[in-house]
């Protein structure tokens, strides 16, 4: 990102492509699919093949040696286009980071490739029944039985397991020294014997579903960790940030399909004697989103400059802070949609209704609107911690 606050030509120039790539599917074929219980693995392969689907990983490994900025930037203009891909979110930016920073040279070759073109979709399953958003009470466990780990457990809200050959499971295991348990890392073949899910029934309109996991003596190799044994919670962090970042072009993405909606509408509809949106009470509403979305992009290209140059702790509060203000912006650009049209926004043949829904998840997943907003008053103001 430039000095005067402006991406990069190359970024701009990718944001064009992939809107363009995304353009020919569309909103109304992403909701055909998912009413339909299809798949959009058609636009996900499609973007895979034109290298933005690993924009993010090495090139050794048939990414595009990029940064989170940029699988980011792809990740917004898909749901800009009415195709939110949730799974960008996961295999590429939590699955993809982590692998690349903390893998084995065997482990990056055998699972990023797959990753980059889309024949390889991994999940990722940290959320549990009983843990909610606290990390620290995660249950599902791992034990050393000779030269393989057992992993027990339950997750739950894992995205697209049905898509995926694999999961990253955050697990923990025993401290052989001190005798503590330890947040480890282990990759879970979906086909493996115990490995087991079930789809939860949403309201929400996506062709990617959510599933309860059972692991029931999962039993894997020694190197189906990922990363260091005792790396603890710097390994899992790595891709949080990338996490809330992407969380949050989803969210900015979503915004900005529902401001275009409404915007054309307000210039075509006329009632009276103008356009709607030649009325303040429309215009200003939409206005207001407008400053909003492009506040919360800004935040977030901060966060993805801060991560990509290094800096996680700085990062860290812009990726949360970013997060949370693209799941406002949303979820107000969702609502206001809806007003600008009317009786028409509660409509399937307008497509703005079920915005309201998928923006909504923004203010709840993948971290709550509760939770930064402790990390922010402890971390950024300095106050006591509250939980």
């Amino acid at each position: 990102m430039s000095g005067t606050f402006t991406e990069s030509e190359e970024r701009q120039e990718l944001r064009k492509a992939v809107a363009r790539l995304a353009g020919k599917y569309g909103r109304e074929w992403f909701a055909e699919k998912a009413r339909a219980g299809e798949k959009t693995t058609e636009l996900w392969l499609e973007i895979g093949r034109n290298g933005y689907l690993g924009i993010n990983i090495p090139e050794e490994y048939g990414g595009g040696g990029g940064g989170i900025g940029d699988i980011a930037a792809v990740c917004e203009e898909l749901a800009a286009e009415g195709c939110p891909l949730l799974l960008m979110v996961v295999s590429p930016a939590i699955c993809g980071t982590i692998i690349s920073r903390y893998g084995t040279p065997e482990q990056k070759q055998r699972w990023l490739p797959g990753i980059c073109d889309g024949t390889g979709t991994m999940a990722f399953a940290i959320t549990e029944p009983d843990a909610g958003t606290n990390t620290h009470n995660i249950t599902t466990t791992a034990r050393r039985d000779g030269d393989e780990w057992v992993l027990n457990g339950r997750k739950i809200y894992i995205s697209g397991v049905d898509e995926a050959d694999n999961v990253l499971v955050v697990a923990r295991a025993e401290d052989a020294r001190t005798g503590k348990v330890k947040p480890v890392l282990f990759v879970v073949p979906t086909d493996a014997p115990g490995f087991e899910y079930r789809p939860i029934p949403m309201e929400i309109v996506s062709p990617e579903l959510q599933f309860q996991v059972f692991i029931d003596d999962v039993r894997l190799p020694a190197d189906a960790i990922v990363g260091d044994e005792d790396g603890g919670l710097v390994q899992l962090f790595a891709g949080l940030n990338p996490e809330r970042i992407m969380a949050a072009s989803f969210s900015t993405g979503l915004a900005r399909y529902a401001l275009g909606k409404a915007t054309s509408y307000a210039k075509e509809r006329t009632v009276f004697k103008d356009a709607i949106g030649a009325h303040q009470a429309i215009a200003h509403p939409l206005a207001q989103s407008h400053i909003e979305i492009e506040m919360a992009r800004l935040m977030t290209q901060k966060a993805a400059a801060l991560y990509d140059a290094g800096d996680d702790l700085g990062a860290g509060a812009a990726a949360n802070m970013a997060k949370y203000a693209a799941a406002e912006a949303a979820c107000d650009a969702a609502d206001r949609a809806v007003q600008t049209h009317g009786g028409n926004g509660i409509t399937q043949e307008y497509g703005v209704a079920g915005l309201l829904v998928a923006s909504r998840a923004g203010r709840i997943a993948p971290v709550s609107r509760e939770m930064i907003l402790n990390f922010v008053a402890m971390h950024s103001l300095g106050l006591p911690k509250s939980y």
